[in-house]
């Protein structure tokens, strides 16, 4: 049976934003600091994506006017909500924030509270807000008086594997106005490492009111389907998984709706969207900027595929972007079999 039939809802709304068509789960693109930038976001919503959350944006007024803050609240083009998420410790600052975002064209505030790596926890933001469950609430408070718009929050399954407590985090932020809760399936002490639990996640799912998405290693059609049914869940949140691979939201709706499987794309196609992508970064940051940009990108795309190590070594040293596309145009265009020899 698919899943679909399973997730028993109208559809999933942030506020009176319709996410998913009604009893469809969501399939959400995650905030990832450095992927998800316009032309990622923009990819992934034409390959099915109900909503992509922009990268994460910085509370520190001093920093909104440098370049790198400039395109990452670029939306020109995007389809609506527009979602961007903001990071920092302090709850006026982070107030701030969400009112500049918002004058800048964000329709849904995301507030950060997932985030493990140690420059961010170290300026005691991201997941290290999960141990003070005080804060959470008068930034949460704070942030949700400040605009007019919906406000969402991300978190993980708590601070620790000892201090496991984001189903208190995730009352504490319903009961702040949040209007709609992602929670990651690991605590901030595991980083990324081992395997996304779904127990918390269920049982947050269970005692709220507001949607909640579940996140961490749905990289399957499968993996979709087990998760929704573990949880109960609204929706997916997908990061990693779309990294060189933005169709997958393609692939999860399909196996959703069906309970089968869409036939992997051809190399070729894969090689003509590819190219898109690198066009659209040359275009947003500039040939220079973007030639690097896209380095990570092909690797992603190609890593798969036979010859890919060989490739992504021949490629990396282009300086570029004109040949740069040519050799993505090449590597791409070869028969697997030749490829594979």
């Amino acid at each position: 049976m698919p899943a679909q039939a399973i997730v028993d809802n109208p559809g999933m709304h942030i506020a009176h934003y319709p996410i998913s068509a009604p009893g469809e789960a969501a399939l959400v693109l995650a905030p990832m600091a450095g992927v998800t930038d316009r032309p990622f976001r923009q990819l992934c919503r034409r390959f099915g994506a109900d909503l992509a959350v922009g990268e994460m944006t910085s509370s520190d007024a001093s920093l909104w006017h440098t370049e790198k803050s400039r395109l990452r609240i670029d939306h020109a083009g995007e389809p609506a909500p527009i979602m961007v998420q903001i990071a920092g410790g302090e709850p006026q600052a982070l107030a701030q924030a969400a009112r500049y975002n918002v004058a800048q064209g964000a329709q849904i505030i995301d507030i950060n509270m997932g985030c493990p790596a140690k420059k961010v926890c170290r300026a005691e933001a991201g997941s290290a807000l999960l141990r003070d469950e005080a804060l959470v609430a008068r930034i949460c408070a704070a942030v949700v008086a400040a605009v007019d718009v919906p406000v969402t929050l991300k978190i993980r399954t708590g601070y620790s594997r000892q201090l496991r407590n984001g189903l208190r985090i995730a009352r504490i932020a319903e009961d702040a106005g949040i209007r709609a809760l992602s929670v990651h399936g690991r605590t901030r002490e595991d980083h990324f490492l081992g395997q996304a639990e779904y127990e918390t996640i269920a049982a947050i799912k269970q005692a709220l009111r507001i949607p909640v998405l579940a996140n961490g290693d749905i990289d399957s059609p499968e993996k979709a389907r087990e998760v929704l049914r573990a949880t109960g869940v609204d929706g997916l949140m997908i990061g990693r998984a779309a990294q060189g691979r933005p169709w997958i939201f393609r692939e999860l709706r399909h196996y959703l709706r069906h309970g089968s499987r869409l036939p992997a794309p051809p190399r070729a196609e894969i090689g003509g969207w590819l190219l898109e992508h690198l066009d659209a970064l040359y275009a947003f940051y500039g040939e220079g900027r973007g030639l690097r940009v896209a380095r990570k990108h092909i690797q992603w795309y190609c890593h798969e595929h036979p010859e890919a190590a060989r490739f992504w070594r021949e490629v990396n040293r282009l300086d570029s972007a004109a040949a740069q596309r040519e050799a993505v145009a090449a590597f791409f265009a070869q028969p697997v079999q030749l490829a594979a020899a």
